[in-house]
């Protein structure tokens, strides 16, 4: 893809999965890309297989590392990296803060460090990894819903304030995705990802199409729209729908109907 040949990509929570798959795809097109990792291991063996340059370390704090490995600026910034927290409200307040540092606070510092680059010189891309759960919501799983639907917030402000200036910023929500997330869903995820997970080389596909069609909203379950629809005409219908899935999972794991 022309768009992105001599670019210089940096892509989060890219030793695996989804991040793993979108640093190939860059790289498979003549990017030059900077992997990030929490797990230095992980962010090298990433980057050895594709000759990217690895940068290890928080996600939330990686671009400055990034444009000193680079020897320059960013073109093209990937949020990717997230946590699954599961629960609701009890989970701790270790959990929840874990989940808005990474799922949210790790976008908005990010931007914070492009942004005035990008606006100078007028363009710049942001592409952020929010999840079905961020335009929907998922069973048995507040913190990480809540902090996606904040990731999609924050993805859609960045593009209908900054669009007219250069910027392009995509929102990528899948479904299930066959990852290391995904199998530590336990009967939650099996209940309602696993049936039609795809993979992360199928979440790539979507990116790059959207890309390609200059989309904001990138649908690796194409089905997510319908729902999404449904969900804004008729709030109670998908509420009573999701709350049978509720129920659904309490009798799966033997709990209260």
């Amino acid at each position: 893809m022309a768009a992105v040949r001599d670019k210089t990509v940096v892509v989060t929570g890219a030793g695996g999965g989804i991040g793993a798959a979108l640093a190939r795809r860059f790289a498979a097109g003549g990017a030059r890309v900077v992997v990030n990792d929490l797990d230095e291991a992980k962010a090298a063996k990433t980057a050895g297989e594709i000759g990217a340059i690895a940068v290890a370390g928080d996600a939330s704090a990686v671009v400055p590392a990034a444009r000193a490995a680079l020897g320059g600026g960013i073109d093209i910034f990937c949020a990717n990296a997230g946590v699954g927290t599961g629960g609701g409200p009890e989970a701790s307040e270790e959990d929840w803060t874990l989940a808005w540092d990474v799922n949210v606070m790790a976008h908005v510092r990010a931007a914070r460090e492009l942004l005035p680059e990008w606006l100078e010189r007028g363009s710049g891309r942001f592409i952020s990894t929010v999840s079905a759960a961020g335009l929907l919501t998922m069973v048995a799983a507040a913190p990480y819903s809540v902090t996606k639907h904040g990731a999609y917030a924050f993805a859609e402000w960045l593009s209908l304030t900054y669009r007219h200036r250069g910027i392009d910023v995509h929102a990528i929500c899948p479904q299930g995705v066959r990852t290391d997330m995904l199998a530590a869903t336990g009967a939650a995820g099996d209940l309602v990802l696993t049936p039609t997970a795809v993979e992360p080389e199928d979440v790539a596909d979507a990116l790059f199409a959207a890309m390609a069609e200059g989309r904001f909203l990138v649908l690796p379950h194409p089905e997510v729209a319908d729902y999404y629809t449904a969900r804004a005409a008729d709030p109670d219908r998908w509420l009573g729908g999701m709350n049978h899935l509720q129920r659904k999972l309490e009798q799966t794991e033997g709990g209260r109907a």
